[in-house]
């Protein structure tokens, strides 16, 4: 698809920010994403510097009749950030404005967790993200927002005070709990089935020194220590989060490596985190006093950009012993080093929210559970892809009827509805208030009669 003409013309010079066609240098850099296995040439790419820039790509885009993806931090799995058409991208938006008194962030939405919460950290504030530092805010809170601070604050979403949101006709609204409440209701959680949003008012708390970092186990150990995992899970306080996760560490001995967040006094964090530490002889303990900022990126080493992604998903309430068999047997067979299992946790204020107060309906005490098939030549696609699959079908019988959307695959339409449960039918009424003809479709796409 090639896009010239007098509209391109025109949109080139309404924008602040850049627009790229292939060919243009800094093309194929915009376009790629974190999963290496989508290579779209999307026929525009427009960089965007502001709301204003956003109102003119939407406008530009349903006047040529095309379609359109939106960019924020390009973390997600599935790949829905890059289309054939359009592509907005916000990342060049990394605006903040943070103020102390009123414990507020004013986030534009090209921001990384890790610049919101350098900026935050600052005045000693943070509010709930997620666990991956490179991931874009955007869709992690248009999505829900698990992370570490769910147990004592909440998700993302639920942390919302606000979102500035381009909607299908190009009209730039403020939805709050005051204004425009149902479309503010349905993106806590909704995804971007609404408009682009860009720009998020948080609420910030106060976050000082945290106790972070994993205990490991070698795979020999791993059914023992799930067995007592499960128990101490269900246990935590709020200020204690605590995930597990299969894999390869980097002397490449396969390990269970269970990951904790202690969100208050420390010496009451060591304490409680006494007995985890002792279980079964660990391999390696490194747990220790750290900055939140440090917490945030503790993660990072383990999902670096450029490889290729397969991922299924699912929430599972209990660790029972035909869990803990499938996943440990899998992950012996796993078809790639580069392969994960993961459990991450959520419970406390998060799970306490009622499931009818925002877009994301699952609030109950369970953990995301992360079959992650990691690879990186595209030789291995399809065992790799295979492995994931037979993991899932698996898991399924002891997994809910339920789904984290920012969890889901690009291949699992029919799984959106079991993302949102009872709370569908209210969003694809919304939907269709706000964007009756579906031009915000390339993502989790929530439909009426879907």
């Amino acid at each position: 698809m090639t896009i010239s003409g007098p509209a391109l013309d025109d949109l080139r010079s309404a924008l602040r920010g850049q627009v790229l066609r292939p060919g243009d240098a800094g093309y194929d850099t915009t376009r790629r994403i974190y999963n290496a296995m989508i290579d779209r040439r999307p026929a525009l790419i427009a960089r965007c510097a502001g709301a204003a820039d956003v109102v003119a790509c939407v406008q530009f885009a349903r006047g040529e009749g095309l379609e359109v993806s939106v960019r924020g931090g390009g973390h997600n799995a599935s790949g829905k950030a890059v289309g054939e058409g359009v592509m907005i991208d916000l990342s060049p938006m990394k605006g903040v404005r943070i103020d102390p008194r009123r414990r507020t962030a004013r986030a534009e939405a090209g921001l990384t967790l890790a610049e919101l919460d350098r900026d935050c950290q600052r005045f000693g504030l943070a509010t709930p993200l997620g666990v991956v530092s490179a991931t874009g805010i955007a869709g992690l809170t248009l999505g829900g927002g698990i992370g570490w601070l769910g147990g004592k604050h909440g998700l993302a979403c639920d942390n919302l005070l606000s979102v500035d949101i381009v909607t299908a006709d190009g009209a730039l609204l403020t939805a709050s709990p005051t204004e425009h409440p149902d479309l503010f209701w349905a993106v806590r959680g909704g995804g971007g089935n609404f408009g682009v949003v860009t720009s998020f008012e948080y609420r910030v708390h106060e976050v000082g020194p945290v106790i972070g970092g994993a205990v490991a186990w070698p795979l020999a150990q791993a059914g023992r220590v799930l067995r007592f995992y499960d128990d101490f899970a269900w246990g935590c306080p709020d200020e204690l989060s605590v995930n597990a996760r299969f894999q390869v560490a980097q002397d490449g001995t396969s390990v269970l490596g269970i990951g904790v967040a202690w969100i208050g006094p420390l010496d009451v964090g060591e304490r409680l985190l006494k007995p985890l530490r002792s279980c079964e002889s660990p391999l390696a303990d490194a747990i220790r006093p750290m900055s939140f900022v440090d917490l945030q990126r503790g993660s990072d080493a383990v999902y670096p950009p450029g490889r290729r992604h397969y991922w299924k998903a699912g929430f599972l309430r209990h660790l029972g012993p035909d869990a803990i068999e499938v996943v440990t047997q899998f992950f012996a067979t796993r078809p790639s080093p580069l392969a994960m299992i993961g459990l991450q946790q959520m419970h406390g204020a998060a799970a306490r929210v009622p499931g009818v107060e925002t877009a994301f309906a699952h609030r109950q005490d369970q953990w995301d559970c992360l079959m992650l098939g990691v690879w990186e030549r595209a030789e291995d696609d399809e065992r790799c892809i295979r492995w994931t699959r037979e993991l899932y079908a698996a898991m399924e019988p002891h997994l809910e009827r339920a789904v984290y959307v920012n969890s889901l695959g690009a291949d699992e339409p029919e799984r959106v509805r079991t993302a949102y449960g009872t709370n569908y039918d209210r969003l694809a009424s919304i939907k269709a208030r706000y964007d009756p003809g579906n031009f915000f479709r390339g993502n989790q796409n929530v439909a009426k009669g879907a």
